[in-house]
């Protein structure tokens, strides 16, 4: 029942977090850069619940983008999938009791996201890659996410244990030893 839930939660999350960036972040931009709250959501889960959860909230999300926003789909949702897999690697190998690791895997799971999607919109659409245009993007992004991360840090902390309580209750000691 508990985890019926937190998959609640999660949903309406979403619905905040697509509210957020469709409304609100379109008038608090740098030179039309908004943050992608969607990285963030898709890291939290990953880290917290588990490698399947994070991977498949991942690709829903990719998937809702891609047809709501997107120009092709597919493009968001592999490359909100691949930070779902990889916040699960973070887990495994980082600590999640610090702001600052926090921050770190936030950096990397931004900087991943959007080359991937560079990438792929190259790919399947023709973009072209400007790379001044490409690394001021980055950069804004980049900043806007961690600047995110640190004000809502103890949410995602508080939250976050909870979830991963629920969802990896019987692996705990085993990770350790």
């Amino acid at each position: 029942m508990k985890k019926i839930i937190i998959n609640i939660v999660l949903i309406l999350t979403f619905f905040i977090i697509y509210f957020l960036q469709s409304n609100f972040f379109s008038w608090f931009n740098i030179a039309g850069i908004m943050p992608n709250l969607f990285v963030i959501y898709a890291l939290f889960i990953g880290l917290f619940a588990n490698k399947p959860m994070g991977v498949t909230y991942g690709i829903l999300a990719g998937v809702i983008l891609d047809l709501t926003i997107g120009k092709k789909i597919g493009i968001n949702t592999i490359s909100l999938g691949i930070i779902g897999f990889i916040s699960a690697v973070f887990d495994k190998n980082f600590s999640k009791d610090s702001r600052m690791t926090i921050m770190f895997m936030v950096l990397g799971t931004t900087i991943i996201f959007e080359i991937t999607n560079l990438l792929l919109n190259y790919i399947l659409i023709g973009f072209n890659l400007e790379i001044i245009n490409c690394a001021k993007i980055l950069a804004i992004e980049t900043a806007f996410n961690i600047i995110i991360t640190i004000i809502i840090y103890p949410l995602i902390q508080k939250s976050g244990y909870y979830i991963e309580n629920e969802y990896k209750q019987n692996k705990i000691l085993t990770r350790y030893f």
